[in-house]
C-alpha cells in the first residue's frame, strides 16, 4: 500500500532533517507518495505568511503530514505557524513520548513517559489584549466593575481559556491511548489549587472521565510538584495529560530526562488529520551545515508509521535507531561524550547508518 503524505520541509535545518527522515522511512519498504509543500521564512515574502493556505489544503487531502521545524519571526506580528496549523486542522492532541535508549547521555535510565498535551486552548488560544489598545482599556474597566480588582492600564492581558468539551476529549484521548498501548496509569496535571475555575474545571472533567476507564489507574498532581516528581522519581509516572502551557513545558522537561530535544518526537492528532514533527526548533544558524541531529524527526516518523498501522515497519525503524544510538559511532555531535568530538558525523551520515541496519 502507498500512503499519501504531505511533506513540509520547513526552514533553517528543517530541509536537511526532513530529507534524512524521508530516506529512512522509504528504506523501511513502506510506500509513500509525498506531497511537498513549502512553509517558513523562505515563503514569507511570496505569501505574506509562513504558513500558506496550500499547506493546509494539502493536509486536508492527504489527512497526514510530516513536518520539519518552522521559524516563527520574533516581534513581527506573526503568530506561530505550529499554533496556526493545529488550530486550522483542529489537531487537539499533542503526543510527545519521552523514552530512554541505551547510549543517550542522561542522568536517568529506563524513562518511558507519554505526554498528552491539549493543543487548542489555555493561554495558547491566542486571546490577547495589547497595551494601549481601546480593547485593553475596556477590558480593564470591565474587570474593575465585575471583580473589584483595579488593574493598571499600562499592561497587556492574555486570557486562559479552558472548556469542558476540549478538556473531555483530551483526557479521553489519554485514556484511550493508555488502554490501546497497555499503559498502566494516567496522571492529570493542573494548578487547580490556585486557578480554581479554569484548572479546577480541567481537573473536574478529568476525574469524571477517569470513571469511564476503571482498568486504568488515575491520579492528579499539581504542576509545580509534578516538575519536582519527574526530576526525583520519574519511574512512578506513565501517561501525563495536561492543559496546553503545562504540556509544552513538561514535555521539554521530559526531553531533558532522556538526553535532549534531539531525540524528542511529537505528533499532533485530531479526529480527521494528524501532523508529525520534532519538538525542537529550526536552529537556523546550523542551516546547510549537515550537522544537526535528525533523530527527533525520525522518531516522529515512527509515530507516523504507527498511526498509519505500519507497526512492524515502525518497530524495525525504532530498533535501527536504537542500535545506532547504542553503538555511538554514527551519531551527531550532541550525542557524543563531548560536543567537539571529531568523530561526530553529519545529518545525512546518520541516515546512512540507520538505513544500513534496516
Amino acid at each position: 500500500m502507498t500512503y499519501e503524505v504531505t511533506l513540509i520541509p520547513g526552514d533553517g535545518t528543517g530541509p536537511e532533517i526532513t530529507e534524512a527522515t524521508r530516506r529512512v522511512l522509504e528504506a523501511t519498504g513502506v510506500g509513500f507518495r509525498w506531497h511537498v509543500r513549502q512553509a517558513g521564512l523562505e515563503v514569507l515574502d511570496q505569501y505574506g505568511t509562513v504558513l500558506p493556505d496550500n499547506v493546509i489544503e494539502s493536509i486536508k487531502q492527504t489527512h497526514v503530514g510530516l513536518k520539519g521545524p518552522i521559524t516563527t519571526p520574533v516581534g513581527k506580528g506573526f503568530r506561530s505557524a505550529n499554533v496556526a496549523l493545529r488550530k486550522s486542522l483542529d489537531l487537539y492532541a499533542n503526543l510527545r513520548p519521552a523514552k530512554s535508549y541505551a547510549g543517550l547521555r542522561s542522568r536517568y535510565e529506563k524513562i518511558d513517559l507519554i505526554i498528552v498535551r491539549e493543543n487548542t486552548e489555555d493561554l495558547y488560544a491566542g486571546i490577547e489584549f495589547q497595551r494601549g489598545s481601546a480593547e485593553m482599556d475596556e477590558l480593564v474597566d470591565f474587570i474593575g466593575r465585575t471583580t473589584g480588582q483595579r488593574l493598571t492600564k499600562d499592561a497587556a492581558i492574555s486570557i486562559k481559556y479552558i472548556s469542558v468539551p476540549a478538556s473531555r476529549r483530551i483526557v479521553k484521548f489519554a485514556f484511550e491511548y493508555a488502554r490501546a498501548n497497555k499503559r498502566r496509569k494516567v496522571t492529570a496535571v493542573h494548578k487547580a489549587n490556585i486557578m480554581k475555575f479554569s484548572d479546577g474545571l480541567f481537573l473536574q472533567v478529568a476525574q469524571e472521565v477517569a470513571k469511564e476507564y476503571p482498568d486504568v489507574q488515575f491520579e492528579d498532581r499539581i504542576v509545580d510538584n509534578m516538575c519536582m516528581q519527574l526530576v526525583q522519581k520519574p519511574e512512578l509516572y506513565d501517561v501525563l495529560v495536561l492543559p496546553n502551557l503545562y504540556g509544552d513545558i513538561l514535555s521539554d522537561l521530559s526531553a531533558g530526562l532522556i538526553g535532549g530535544l534531539g531525540v524528542a518526537p511529537g505528533a499532533n492528532i485530531g479526529s480527521e488529520y494528524a501532523v508529525f514533527e520534532p519538538v525542537h526548533g529550526s536552529a537556523p544558524k546550523y542551516a546547510g551545515l549537515n550537522k544537526v541531529n535528525p533523530m527527533a524527526m525520525m522518531f516522529s516518523g515512527i509515530l507516523m508509521l504507527r498511526h498509519l498501522g505500519e507497526r512492524e515497519a515502525a518497530d524495525r525503524l525504532e530498533a535501527a535507531l536504537a542500535g545506532v544510538i547504542a553503538e555511538g559511532k554514527s551519531v551527531t555531535y550532541d550525542l557524543k561524550p563531548r560536543a567537539d568530538d571529531p568523530t561526530a558525523v553529519g545529518t545525512s551520515q546518520v541516515a546512512d547508518a540507520i538505513i544500513a541496519r534496516l
